[in-house]
């Protein structure tokens, strides 16, 4: 890529995604639930492709976001042959690969299905990919993790090394990798005119906002602890992390995919979608803050058992998504609480999440 070529708009830009045919795997979990409703509300035409939610409550339930969906196949991205049917029968414009094992402390317990879900299940999707003459962009998913961590104070950038100590963080590297190849072999840029397709990487922070119920996960864990009453129980309280809302990355996602479809090639590769520099805090000061704004009786205190390894400091350069995509962070840490807090307490008192959800889309996009 050269220094001229820009996309054209860091906008999220509801007119290129009307009618759009998008494959979107994922579709029932956190991350993907939230896509899926934003998405629909711009008429793009999403067809899904996930595991049943892991989780109940769940935001794919409680936002109803089926109802958005052209089809929903709740099915196993390990299932190559499902998949490439799944796939074939919708004849996607656009890909976008979000499905995934997703914690780092299951993987210790569960290498190998996060080996095989990660790993294998987006060489399934690039191979599914490679069999179509319709998809001409893909934003396959992955996370900061995928770097070798070497525990320094700036942020990677994404030509560093791709590492991982952890199963989960390894396999994210390999899935890095796998997608590498895959675009090397099959789609090179030099080979573009033939081919038409345009595939990058992704990598966001630590992601968080309403709806989210996952095991294992800073703030679902504290909003649990909250409402029953109890102290918090926090592993690392020093450990930093570059905390987003979760609208924050999916942006970054949505203009990568905007300006693979329009503009090819030239904007392949990976790409960093994380926080400001200042937001990357220590979990005790994301806790402070919750608290702060959850308005109620709420402590926590450290865990002093023995833990797993997970790294200590971890930030994200993203200088590459800055200068070339016009993609730059909307919401400060501060306001991301803000409104997960009031995404959770609604849901608390019974409001209509769906409703709720789409407003906060709005908000952050700049439609009203």
């Amino acid at each position: 890529m050269t220094h001229s070529e820009v996309a054209k708009s860091a906008l999220v830009d509801p007119n290129f995604w009307n009618g759009k045919r998008v494959f979107l795997t994922g579709h029932t979990g956190f991350k993907g639930g939230w896509l899926s409703v934003w998405l629909a509300s711009m008429g793009a035409k999403v067809t899904g492709y996930a595991l049943t939610p892991n989780t109940t409550p769940n935001f794919f339930e409680v936002a109803q976001v089926e109802g958005d969906l052209e089809r929903s196949h709740i099915a196993d991205i390990r299932d190559l042959e499902r998949l490439q049917k799944a796939m074939a029968g919708t004849r996607p414009d656009i890909v976008i690969h979000m499905a995934a094992q997703p914690l780092v402390r299951y993987s210790y317990v569960n290498p190998v299905e996060t080996y095989a879900t990660n790993v294998m299940g987006t060489v399934h999707v690039l191979e599914s990919i490679r069999n179509l003459d319709c998809v001409r962009a893909a934003v396959i998913v992955t996370t900061d993790k995928c770097y070798e961590n070497k525990e320094w104070a700036w942020g990677y950038r994404e030509n560093e090394p791709m590492g991982g100590h952890d199963p989960y963080s390894n396999s994210k590297g390999c899935a890095e990798l796998v997608t590498s190849a895959y675009r090397q072999s099959y789609f090179s840029p030099e080979k573009y005119a033939r081919h038409k397709v345009a595939i990058a990487s992704a990598r966001a922070g630590n992601v968080i906002g309403g709806g989210d119920w996952s095991e294992d996960r800073l703030i679902p864990d504290a909003i649990n602890a909250f409402e029953a009453k109890e102290s918090l129980i926090i592993r690392n309280p020093l450990a930093t992390r570059p905390w987003q809302h979760v609208l924050e990355p999916l942006s970054g996602y949505l203009v990568l995919a905007q300006a693979l479809y329009q503009e090819g090639a030239k904007f392949d590769g990976g790409w960093n979608f994380g926080p400001r520099d200042e937001d990357a805090r220590s979990v005790q000061e994301v806790v402070n803050l919750l608290i702060k704004n959850w308005g109620s009786v709420a402590s926590w205190t450290q865990d002093q058992g023995e833990q797993p390894h997970e790294a200590h400091s971890l930030k994200l350069d993203c200088s590459k998504a800055r200068q070339y995509l016009n993609w730059t962070p909307k919401w400060s840490l501060e306001q991301a609480i803000e409104k997960i807090v009031q995404w959770q307490k609604s849901f608390r008192d019974d409001g209509d999440m769906r409703v709720l959800s789409l407003e906060q889309i709005k908000l952050y996009a700049g439609y009203q």
